[in-house]
Order: C-alpha cells, then sequence, then structure tokens
C-alpha cells in the first residue's frame, strides 16, 4: 500500500428548492492511500467547514465512492451513478435518514492524485429537498505547499 500527503481542493455547489444556490471551496493537506480495491482519501476538517475535529475519509472504488464522518456528528454517504441510497446523519437534533440519488459520478484517482466529480440530490421522504455537485482535485503535496 502506498501513502502519499496530498493537497485537496474540494468546491461544492448547493442549491435548495426556492433558495439561491451557494459554493464553498476549500483547500487543505491531506492523505491518499492505495488500498486493495481502490483508494482511501481522508482529512481534518476545521472551522471553515463548521465540522472542526471530525475526520472526513472517502472510499473510492471503481464504481463507487463512500464519504464517511466520524467527529462531533457522524455521517456516510454512498454515491454510485445512476443508484438511490439511504444514509444516516446525525444532526445537532438525532439523526436523520437521507436518501442519496447520484445523477453523474466521475473518479479518476491514481498514485499521484486525480479528480472525482459527484452530483447527486438530496432527498427527505422521497422529495428533493437538495441539488449538489462537488469536485475534488487531489496533487502531491511539494515542499513549499501550504493549504489555505
Amino acid at each position: 500500500m502506498s501513502e502519499n500527503n496530498v493537497i485537496i481542493s474540494i468546491r461544492g455547489q448547493q442549491a435548495f428548492e426556492g433558495a439561491e444556490g451557494e459554493t464553498m471551496e476549500l483547500v487543505t493537506e491531506g492523505l491518499l492511500q492505495r488500498e486493495p480495491d481502490g483508494y482511501t482519501l481522508s482529512y481534518q476538517e476545521s472551522e471553515v467547514t463548521g465540522m472542526k475535529g471530525t475526520l472526513t475519509t472517502f472510499q473510492i472504488e471503481k464504481d463507487c465512492v463512500t464519504l464517511m464522518r466520524v467527529g462531533q456528528f457522524n455521517s456516510q454517504m454512498v454515491f454510485q451513478e445512476g443508484r438511490r441510497h439511504l444514509s444516516m446523519y446525525d444532526t445537532p437534533y438525532g439523526s436523520l435518514a437521507v436518501g442519496i440519488n447520484t445523477r453523474k459520478m466521475r473518479s479518476a484517482i491514481g498514485d499521484q492524485g486525480g479528480d472525482i466529480e459527484i452530483d447527486y440530490n438530496i432527498e427527505i421522504d422521497h422529495r428533493v429537498a437538495g441539488m449538489n455537485v462537488f469536485q475534488i482535485s487531489v496533487r502531491e503535496k511539494t515542499p513549499g505547499d501550504i493549504a489555505q
């Protein structure tokens, strides 16, 4: 198994019905590890995301990406193009079951990094509650790199 320190750039766009969409961008340091069935990408959340103390991990397999967050609030989301998965999402008010309906997913990750793009809907009670797209770019950390 190889393990690389990487720079992760994340751009997320979120839109809720009846509201103007918002874009979030984050650049952080993380770890990219090759696994027998794909890659694992992980990083610590910060105050910028409002989830300080949370470890975010993406398990990247051929046709499936699983996002796991472990910390104050735990969650797991499974993204598989053309499929709907039920996920549990912890909130300050308790756990919530949400549907993750992945419209499009593209993943091209190798030992030196790569890109992931996921376009999905969040569904609550079988109704679309939010439309999301996130793009993740991963590259090897070089001397002098400073995450913002």
